[in-house]
This record gives structure tokens, sequence and C-alpha cells, in this order.
């Protein structure tokens, strides 16, 4: 059995996963361009996390020589090389990478590196697998560490390692794991014997922790055919009621009893799917749309994160606004539209900030979707910037959300799928403004956006400006869809 230690926690996670990654390879989800922003993220912060370990040397990574990675581990461990980073050993096909190593006189420490900002208890079975290839060895390892981010620190100036860093001792909860390896391994060892038959292991609470597994699509749509709106929409995966239903081979909410015992809101979702039935508080609605006044600012801000903060006053994952999308809607009917996209490679918040107060004046409708993450945005600047405070805060007092008449339930279709989050109602409501999303260039959500910002310090100016051509563009459809939400609402009014 040839097994690493990422292959080691996705067994872990569920052996079905591991066995389908090994020889049907084609049926998992390709990394969408988040999960290559967090590998990409990990990279970095790996790399930085060494120099808390300085002076010491690197293997380097050959994906169809681990054995040649191996002898140059031993090489710098004879050498009596203090630290050595992605230190590779092999034991019985077992291949593990330790991010650092560090030699001591009471024996070794290994150190694993994580992006995260705490400990997960599936990096205790990742640093597990390599204390029990090392001892197996013969090595002497006297303690067990993770590495992760501290979100509380807050850059002042040059970068503080020591600070950004938090260095968890876990040996004892790593060695209490230890006597349940033979067992795991052999189990594994075990689908893994078996090529022409894929492990019978049904779908649970394994499909989504500690991550959202890449055979999910196939386990649940290919194999089970489980709709898009299902059961687990209704009831949270493991639940009591959700097991009773799919050992039922209930899975569709069709197929939910009548007699079915479920909560108030829950029997109103499925009555609701059942009937295909749309239902709206026009009173309650009309009553909406009376708190607004003309003319309306339609607000929309698109962030990006830094696991390492590169400008002062910033943490680690901070959401950090470069960008928003402004459409002024009069009572007319005209719309004005407004934009800012801050420039690459500097600190954007300033700059944004002081064109935010400029766009838009004192006294008007600031109306947002789920206004919370625009409320925080503004406040984070108005801290940050006290000579804009009172203009910001100002702003911050004055948006509603256009969200209200959805979470209350003032307005709720089957296509909502019992959410009020704007991915669904967007297409119940104005169904054309899905497509043009589907038709936009490059950048078609809020995750993309992130990540081609964060992307563009390096690229062509050529290709930069291709890519803020299409920030700016998905960024406006965002505020344009909100105004067409709202005319919506108008209209079932009427």
């Amino acid at each position: 059995m040839t097994l690493s230690k990422s292959l080691y926690t996705r067994a872990i996670q569920c052996p079905k996963s591991l066995w389908l990654k090994k020889y049907k390879p084609e049926e998992l989800s390709p990394p969408d361009a988040s999960a290559k922003a967090r590998f990409e993220t990990g990279n970095v912060v790996g790399d930085l996390a060494c120099e808390l370990f300085p002076n010491g040397r690197e293997i380097p990574f050959d994906a169809h020589d681990f054995k040649s990675m191996a002898r140059l581990t031993k090489t710098y461990f004879d050498e009596g090389v203090e630290n050595i980073y992605e230190a590779t050993f092999i034991y019985e096909g077992i291949v593990v990478m330790v991010d650092i190593l560090r030699q001591t006189p009471l024996g070794l420490e290994l150190y694993e590196v994580k992006s995260s900002t705490d400990v997960k208890p599936i990096y205790l079975h990742d640093i597990s697998i390599q204390l029990y290839v090392l001892e197996a060895l013969g090595f002497r390892v006297g303690a067990c560490h993770v590495v992760h981010i501290n979100s509380s620190y807050v850059r002042e100036e040059a970068l503080e390692l020591e600070k950004l860093f938090v260095v968890v001792d876990v040996t004892d909860e790593v060695r209490d794991l230890q006597g349940s390896i033979p067992a795991k391994l052999e189990a594994f060892e075990a689908y893994l014997d078996d090529k022409f038959h894929e492990p019978n292991i049904d779908i649970g609470k394994q499909c989504n922790d500690p991550y959202e597994c890449d055979a999910k699509a196939y386990c649940w749509k290919v194999q089970r055919n489980i709709p898009e709106y299902s059961i687990f929409n209704i009831f949270n995966l493991g639940s009591k009621k959700q097991q009773e239903l799919y050992a039922k081979n209930i899975v569709a909410i069709e197929d939910i009893p009548e007699d079915f015992a479920m909560t108030p809101l829950q029997w109103q979702k499925v009555e609701n799917w059942k009937k295909q039935h749309t239902f709206i508080d026009h009173a309650a609605i009309a009553e909406f749309l009376e708190t607004l006044t003309y003319p309306i600012y339609h607000l929309d801000f698109e962030t990006f994160q830094q696991a390492v903060p590169e400008w002062n006053g910033v943490s680690p994952y901070k959401q950090i606004p470069f960008q928003y999308s402004l459409h002024v809607e009069h009572r007319d009917g005209t719309l004005e539209h407004k934009a800012f996209l801050a420039e690459t490679g500097s600190d954007p918040r300033r700059t944004l900030a002081e064109k935010l107060v400029e766009d838009i004046p004192l006294h008007v409708n600031i109306l947002a979707y789920n206004m919370s993450f625009e409320k925080g945005v503004i406040a984070s600047l108005a801290q940050l910037f006290p000579d804009l405070h009172v203009r910001l805060m100002h702003l911050h007092d004055t948006i509603k959300d256009l969200m209200l008449p959805f979470q209350k339930g003032h307005y709720v279709t089957p296509v909502m799928q019992g959410s009020y989050s704007i991915k669904y109602v967007l297409p119940a409501l104005v169904p054309e403004m899905e497509l043009a999303y589907k038709k936009l260039d490059g950048i078609q959500n809020g995750g993309d956006a992130m990540n081609a910002f964060a992307s563009l310090y390096g690229k062509s100016l050529e290709e930069q400006m291709k890519v803020r051509e299409q920030l700016l563009k998905y960024c406006e459809l965002d505020t344009l869809a909100m105004v067409k939400v709202l005319g919506k609402l108008r209209k079932v009014c009427e």
C-alpha cells in the first residue's frame, strides 16, 4: 500500500473517498478557484512559518521520486542540520513530509503548519501519521506541534512572525491516537486491495466534515439521484428526522408522509414545496416599501482577505473592501451607476472610504441585500479613519435591508428552496438576471471576484485590465439585480 499523509487524512474522513482517489479519480470534482486560492495561501503561510525556524534546509519536492527526497533528508539529518523543511520519510509504503522537523537534544520536534486560525481535529490525525512513521523508523520524537494563524494579530509596521503565528503543543493528543493507527491502516489497505469493488459506504456527516468531500457530487447526485432540493435542505444532515426518512429511502420532499412529525417552520417549507405554492404577504411588503424614499442608493461591496496582512491595521482574514457598485434609483425610474475599484498592490481602504462618502450624500436611503455585511464594512472603515467617522457612520445608520421581506417570509416561492439568500431569491423573482450572470466572462460570483482581485498583483498590464473590466461588470450586475428585485416587489403590490 502506498499512502501519503493527505491520503491518510482523506481516508480518515471517508475510506470510499480514498478508494475513488486511487481508482476512479475522474469521479472527483476538480478544485475550483477558491480551493486553488486556499492551496496557494497554504504555500505562502508554510514558507513564512519556516522563518520561525531559521538556517534550515528544504527538501525539494519531487512527486516522481520520494525515495530521493528521503535520502536527502537523511543526508541533512546526518549532517546535523537543525531545521529541515519538508523532511521526507518512508515506512512500508507510507510517505510523510514533515513541514518543519527540528533536531534537539531531547529528540525530534514535528511542526505541522496550517493556514487556519485554530487546531482542527483532522490536523491531529495528520501529524499522528507522521509520528507513527518516524517512531516506526526508530527516531525519538520529543514533541509535536501545530502552527496556525493568530486571528487576533493586528499588523503594525513590520510583520511580526512571532505574533502572526500560534504554536500549539499537541503531543499528548497525537500520542493518544497512536494505538488506533495500525487498525486504521489495515482497514484502509483492505479497501485498496479490492480494485474492482467500490466500498459500500453510505452518505452521511462525513460528506461535509471536516471538509466538503470532492466525491460528494458523485455519491449524492450520480449514485443516489438526490435532488437539488431534498430532505437534506429541510433537516440537518445526520439529524434523527433526516436519518429516519433516509432509512425509508425517502429523499424527495414530495415523498415526506403527511403525518411525519415536523416543526411548524419545517412543515411550512414542505407544504410550500409540495403544493408548489407562492405565498405573498402584500400588506407586509407594502409596509416595507413605504419605508423607502427616493433616491434609493443600491450598494454592494466586494472584499478580499489576507492570511498574512500586508498593511497596517489589518488582521489575518479580515474583510478588506476593494470595490463597490452603486445604482442610484430615482422616483421616475431613471438609474445612475457609480463604481469604485481599487488600484492593484496598495491598501484600498482609505481611497474607497473617501470615494464612498463622496458618492453617497447625507439623508438618503441606502439599500443593501443582507445589510449586516455592508454595515460591517462601513463600521470598520469608520473605526479606521476618525476624520471620516461621522460621515461613514451616518451611511451605516441609514442602510436598509432588501433581504427583509424574504427573510421574514413575506415572499416565498418553491424556487427559493426554503432560502432567502440572493442566490435563490434572484432566479425566483428575476430569472433573466440569473442568465445574465452566467453570460459574464471570467467572474460570475463573489468568490470569483475575491480571488481575481487578490491575484492581480504580478499579472501583466494587459491581463490586469481584462480582469478589472470583468470585476466592474460583475459588481455592477449585483446592484442592478437589487434594482430588479425591488421592482418585482413593487409590481406585486400594485
